[in-house]
């Protein structure tokens, strides 16, 4: 059943909620350049502004998160790998492999994803998976996982094909999964990285221009126009930013992230360890026993806004109770829809009560 947690603003929430609200006075979005755009908080999905970010668009170099995350994510990137024919020559940007030459997977991946070699992409799905379409099956099979309905690859460079496609928000969500990925968050971070003669220099400028900027990535075809997706933290928190075909992409960033920093307040609704209501104990030899937040419940908010808390608890429980077991949830609601959620376990122990003999039991030692 649920419950209606308004109550607590009396105390510890009204507290908490008003010291966060009162961080900043909420703006408008900003305008940008770019066709398409969106400003996403990584930690929960919530989009903080939008401009068409649902229209499919050619996403050019930006395929190559996806081809990224696949490779990070096989692992073996120490493993080396002899650069065929097919890899070599590929229009567009380029690490200019040339056939024969042995290469690991790791510095293969850092040629992709630091000077955007179309070649370094092909070599990539080879390596990977021994045949390009089988690369590229895998790379829609991804997509489909994570949810991204606008999204179509056809290769693993970015190369103009209209079977090749996404949209602002699918091309967020990537990049939020792509960068939880260790080695991929690594390798985009990376301003410059040296093998053999060849020196890469990242082309993603917000690196060196743009406060807390950790990636992710470039695009530019005549077709597809200047694509950028980039990621920031600061203070812990991460923002995604995305545009399409953007001719001030650089400048349409870092107003998106500076908006989404300023006006946006990432507020504790409830801390963790919180103690949240309580349940009847059938058969146990305490009357109540206790649940508590297992973790912080929080939500990026702008001045003004109030979520409704509300409590998920059975009324009551059966003996023995365990403090590991899950007891329920504490969802936070915005205009209707559940925005966060965060589970409740039971604070103590309740052992079962011993069950009293009855006379004929006593009598006859039962």
């Amino acid at each position: 059943m649920k419950r209606n947690l308004k109550f607590l603003r009396r105390g510890l929430l009204a507290a908490v909620l008003t010291a966060a609200l009162s961080i900043c006075s909420s703006g408008a979005a900003p305008g940008v350049s770019a066709h398409c755009a969106i400003l996403v908080d990584a930690a929960s999905g919530r989009v903080l502004c939008e401009k068409n970010a649902g229209q499919k668009s050619l996403i050019a170099s930006t395929t190559k998160i996806m081809t990224g995350l696949l490779v990070a994510e096989a692992g073996g990137l120490d493993e080396e790998f002899t650069i065929p024919a097919e890899a070599v020559g590929i229009e567009g940007s380029s690490l200019y492999l040339k056939e024969g030459e042995k290469l690991t997977r790791e510095q293969l991946l850092y040629g992709m994803m630091l000077r955007s070699g179309n070649d370094a992409a092909v070599a990539l799905a080879l390596a990977t998976a021994g045949d390009v379409e089988r690369f590229v099956d895998r790379m829609n099979e991804r997509a489909a996982e994570l949810g991204l309905t606008g999204t179509h690859f056809a290769n693993p460079n970015g190369l103009d094909d209209d079977g090749n496609y996404s949209t602002a928000r699918d091309l967020a969500a990537l990049a939020r999964a792509a960068m939880d990925n260790e080695t991929f968050a690594k390798v985009v971070g990376t301003k410059e990285y040296r093998f053999g003669n060849r020196v890469l220099t990242n082309h993603n400028k917000l690196l060196w221009r743009c406060e807390g900027v950790m990636g992710v990535k470039t695009g530019y075809t005549k077709a597809a126009g200047r694509l950028l997706v980039s990621a920031a933290e600061r203070d812990g928190r991460r923002l995604i930013a995305v545009t399409i075909d953007a001719p001030n992409d650089w400048a349409d960033h870092a107003a998106l992230l500076d908006y989404g920093y300023s006006e946006y307040a990432q507020t504790v609704l409830l801390p963790a360890g919180a103690r949240i209501g309580a349940a009847r104990v059938v058969g146990g030899n305490s009357l109540l026993v206790q649940a508590v937040l297992t973790k912080e419940l929080s939500y990026p908010l702008l001045p003004g806004e109030e979520p409704e808390l509300r409590l998920n608890l059975p009324e009551f429980v059966y003996a023995p109770v365990k403090t590991a077991e899950l007891a329920g949830s504490v969802q936070a609601v915005l205009d209707g829809k559940v925005v966060a959620e965060a589970p409740l376990r039971w604070r103590n122990e309740v052992s079962a009560q011993e069950q009293q003999k009855n006379w004929f039991e006593k009598l006859f030692g039962k």
